[in-house]
């Protein structure tokens, strides 16, 4: 940031530095330039900015006529949840409250034009939320969707469950709606809502995303969707690990070897077992022990 940088030019420099995409770097640049000092100390820095203007749209050239895509390359973790909703949901501000994610969060329509990411941190695990762009957007990514374990379907109006599900017939995953801007209805609108809600036997919350109402809750939620299990493993005298492996229900001692290392199992000579799966605390189990969430393991190696 440059000497006597205005408030405005800061605002638009922490911008700069959030862009993931060339086209939104070459947007907020260009804001840079029209905000920042006009005086002979700062003769050096918009020099800079337009030398680093100039070789971001000679990239973008070169992009376009490779062909190549646009897209970022996201790498799905364990668990991965992808917020969905029409323009103006309030899903940047969700993601915003949800995640450690620092999202453009604006009023205007279409703001978001690349999806979001996000790691949302709640019962000893890392949750990956993605903002996906508003679903009557031409940004808008159906495989981040269809790829995802779970969805949040974000709504300020019942009507518009029906028209999102319209566009998700190849999604197979859990859904849970969210009903956002709680706090504009009345004490009887609420009441009428949640009814509807419940009426129609959707998983579903409701939340406010300016008072944060409701968050808590739909954190729980989105947790609980997954299903899956948290393992932790232990060395001979030692506690247990902090971080616990994510596995699939039905998950046995031998898939969680596999899963910290192809192999791993034949360099086992014994494992122990504390939790629900264990009959007594520090049971010896065999590879095909069928493991519970918040079991701990450990193992013995040759």
């Amino acid at each position: 940031m440059p000497v006597n940088a205005n408030p405005e030019y800061s605002h638009a420099e922490k911008e700069y530095l959030q862009a993931q995409t060339i086209e939104e770097k070459i947007e907020r640049l260009e804001y840079m330039l029209s905000v920042a000092p006009k005086h002979k100390s700062s003769e050096n820095l918009l020099s800079n900015l337009k030398t680093r203007l100039k070789k971001l749209k000679e990239q973008q050239t070169k992009q376009k006529k490779s062909g190549k895509s646009k897209k970022l390359g996201i790498k799905k973790e364990d668990l991965q949840a992808v917020i969905v909703g029409f323009s103006t949901s309030g899903k940047s501000s969700l993601l915003s409250i949800l995640t450690n994610a620092k999202p453009r969060i604006s009023e205007l329509p279409f703001t978001t034009k690349t999806p979001q990411i996000g790691m949302m941190a709640y019962a000893d695990t890392n949750i990956q939320i993605i903002e996906n762009p508003a679903i009557d957007s031409e940004y808008y990514d159906k495989g981040i969707t269809n790829s995802a374990d779970t969805i949040i379907i974000l709504i300020s109006k019942i009507e518009e469950i029906e028209q999102i599900e319209k566009g998700l017939t190849k999604f197979k995953g859990k859904k849970i709606i969210v009903f956002n801007k709680l706090d504009l209805l009345e004490q009887e609108e609420k009441r009428k809502t949640e009814a509807r809600l419940q009426s129609k036997k959707y998983n579903f919350v409701m939340v406010s995303t300016k008072t944060e109402e409701g968050i808590g809750k739909l954190k729980g939620k989105i947790f609980q969707s997954f299903g899956k299990l948290r393992i932790y493993t232990k060395e001979p005298g030692k506690e247990k690990s902090q971080n616990p492996i994510i596995m699939p229900p039905k998950s046995t001692v031998k898939d969680i070897t596999e899963k910290i290392l192809k192999g791993f199992a034949g360099m086992i000579k014994e494992t122990k077992i504390w939790g629900p799966s264990a009959k007594f605390p520090g049971q010896k189990v065999g590879l095909t022990h069928e493991l519970k969430d918040l079991d701990v393991v450990e193992f013995k190696t040759k």
